[in-house]
């Protein structure tokens, strides 16, 4: 069976997703790509049918598999919710990798050199920023949890997706952070923020920190703020050599999704496969 759409489906499943408490990236990244579906699909009924055209659509403009599946996603959710689960599609599968990509994988070297650089150019907020996510594994939508209180207490309690994590934060990071702060006024909540007190966007850290890779020589694909939590997982793991404890830290459900964060670029690997001495 086909269904008709209106406009004021999608605004109800928008509000559906707020009140299931979905972070306001989530609910804009899906309502694009819902918009997206119905805009390939050009006001045609919606069944079964047109929801396969379109992942066929999607593969054979070149999307990747991911990329493909975080769409079908968002429509199968929006599918669901109009209880429409029998034009609801499979995803593409995907055949895990056992490496990350070399042009992907930041090192700590390249790390500093990105601190040294954001020195330079007199960026103390954004050097503060980059030690904060390197050194406590938090997401970017997390960066508001680092208050003065969580400074002074050595912890930040992280409310996202309906759980609670408690974070620790390191003493001579503490240390910095209430500095910082006590230097620009800010006597409680929120320690990155604009002028007018406003919690800093993801769009913003972002465009900061490609502003550092020319000076500090390093290739822009690397940097980004989640290369950052990436960063701080396998230097945790190497430390700890827990991945358990690792999932917890970095709010994971599933140690699976850990497992991914310590994937290197195999040239370990390859240095293993050289040692053997079979060839």
């Amino acid at each position: 069976m086909d269904y008709q759409v209106a406009e004021e489906d999608i605004w109800a499943y928008q509000e559906y997703l707020v009140s299931e408490e979905h972070g306001k990236g989530t609910v804009e990244k899906y309502l694009r790509d819902i918009r997206s579906f119905f805009v390939w699909a050009s006001g045609r009924m919606v069944g079964k049918r047109l929801a396969a055209a379109w992942k066929e659509h999607l593969v054979m403009e070149g999307y990747s598999t991911s990329t493909v599946n975080s769409m079908l996603s968002a429509l199968n959710s929006f599918l669901e919710f109009m209880g429409w689960t029998q034009c609801r599609v499979k995803l593409l599968r995907i055949q895990r990798t056992p490496f990350r990509k070399q042009e992907r994988d930041l090192q700590q070297k390249e790390y500093e050199r990105l601190k040294r650089a954001a020195g330079r150019k007199g960026k103390e907020r954004l050097t503060l920023l980059m030690e904060t996510i390197c050194g406590t594994g938090i997401r970017v939508s997390e960066v508001r949890y680092i208050t003065v209180e969580a400074a002074r207490g050595r912890k930040a309690e992280i409310f996202l997706k309906g759980k609670v994590r408690v974070i620790l934060l390191p003493d001579k990071l503490c240390q910095k952070l209430l500095r910082y702060a006590k230097r620009l006024g800010i006597s409680e909540g929120e320690i990155f923020v604009t002028r007018s007190g406003k919690g800093l966007s993801r769009q913003y850290i972002w465009q900061e920190m490609k502003k550092l890779c020319k000076d500090a020589h390093v290739e822009a694909s690397k940097v980004y703020p989640h290369n950052l939590r990436h960063l701080f997982a396998k230097l945790f793991y190497r430390v700890s050599r827990d991945i358990v404890k690792l999932a917890d830290v970095l709010g994971h459900s599933s140690v699976e999704t850990t497992r991914i964060y310590l994937m290197d670029t195999g040239a370990e690997h390859a240095r293993w496969l050289e040692q053997m001495g079979v060839v």
